[in-house]
């Protein structure tokens, strides 16, 4: 029988998660993540094995506190093209207030972790894929709504919608101004509804 930990885990995640985002994976050290979980070297390889485990871990309590739960409070409010839209603006109201320019650890770690590591790399790609399930899910609603036509592929234009959340979040970090970001994801958005507007031409 494991012995309960004498820490608080969400505590100690949430710090662990800010020492990574700030200083990336590889220029992290066991005592820099010490230090800012406040527990001892062995503590940390006790509980999480090593650096690896800790960031695996960490990056779960950042996706399950972040971005899982926003999309999930937007579905608590909202559904089709709307959530779509919300996702989006959440996005980049995010991204504009980051002073730091540290940008997404999710998107982060799929450009700096993922080509060395394969196991971490199946890790991102499924919180990603969680992501396109949302859009997946939603485009699917708004088609039963009409808001998109029934042609419509949501599986593509999901896969299309993640590339420009991803590029969002890498292009944030070192042009953060709203107006180019909402510019950047306008034509996505606009091909949902412009879809929808041709049809009913026709």
């Amino acid at each position: 029988m494991s012995r309960p930990r004498a820490f608080d885990e969400e505590k100690v995640l949430e710090a662990a998660a800010a020492c990574f985002w700030a200083r990336g994976f590889a220029a992290t050290s066991v005592r820099d993540l010490a230090g800012a979980m406040g527990i001892t070297g062995a503590s940390l390889y006790n509980a999480y094995g090593d650096k690896r485990g800790v960031f695996e871990a960490a990056l779960y309590y950042y996706w399950n506190t972040g971005a899982r739960a926003r999309m999930a409070a937007i579905e608590a409010q909202t559904s089709g093209l709307a959530a779509i839209e919300a996702f989006f603006a959440a996005g980049i109201e995010r991204a504009t207030a980051d002073c730091e320019r540290k940008g997404c650890l999710i998107v982060n770690s799929a450009l700096d972790v993922a080509p060395h590591d394969p196991g971490l790399a199946n890790v991102i790609a499924g919180y990603l894929m969680e992501i396109k399930s949302f859009f997946v899910w939603h485009i699917q609603t708004a088609t039963e709504r009409g808001e998109c036509p029934k042609a419509i592929n949501p599986q593509t234009h999901a896969a299309n919608l993640l590339a420009v959340h991803m590029g969002l979040r890498a292009l944030s970090r070192c042009y953060p101004e709203r107006a180019f970001l909402e510019a950047a994801v306008a034509p996505a958005l606009a091909a949902l509804r412009n879809h929808s507007d041709k049809e009913e031409v026709a």
